[in-house]
């Protein structure tokens, strides 16, 4: 097995997000290798899985009534959705307290396609916007971040190499 050069691993510790969305690392492949699936309890099953599909335009794909819980894949992404016993009771999450999962961010085709999002969370009554489009650091990889109606933080995002420079 190669190893990496120590200059290489402190780059790698030191890079930060938006470098990361345009490294051209080419690592040896790692024991594991894609993100399979996510799974989220929520408190809202029916509209959080709505969301998903009426919003982002992905599909259903199943679900186990008895549990409940409902399926949903944009075909690239699977993502399942498991309903609390009490909602009543839930401990809504707080990125800055609790451990588990901060957000869950997703590439998004342009930067036309964010903001047409983006104006579909302003006006979606059961969503949050935390933050509107704007830069990943120094950009140009822009993103934002919404709360979908069980409350669930996720990010949206236009990494460099997708956005076309202006003309």
């Amino acid at each position: 097995m190669k190893s990496l050069s120590p200059l290489l691993i402190a780059g790698l510790l030191l890079a930060s997000p938006a470098q990361a969305q345009t490294a051209d690392v080419q690592p040896e492949e790692a024991m594991t290798l894609d993100l399979n699936h996510i799974g989220f309890a929520v408190t809202k099953l029916d509209d959080t899985a709505s969301f998903f599909v009426d919003t982002l335009g992905w599909k259903a794909a199943g679900g186990r009534p008895e549990y409940p819980a409902k399926f949903v894949t944009n075909g690239k992404m699977f993502v399942t959705l498991w309903q609390v016993t009490d909602p009543a009771k839930a401990v809504a999450f707080d990125r800055k307290h609790n451990v588990g999962l901060h957000h869950m961010a997703i590439t998004v085709r342009d930067l036309p396609t964010l903001h047409d999002l983006h104006r579909k969370f302003v006006a979606h009554q059961d969503v949050t916007v935390e933050f509107a489009p704007e830069f990943l650091g120094d950009g140009p990889t822009t993103h934002m971040i919404i709360r979908e109606p069980s409350g669930l933080r996720l990010e949206f995002i236009v990494p460099a190499g997708r956005i076309k420079p202006q003309q």
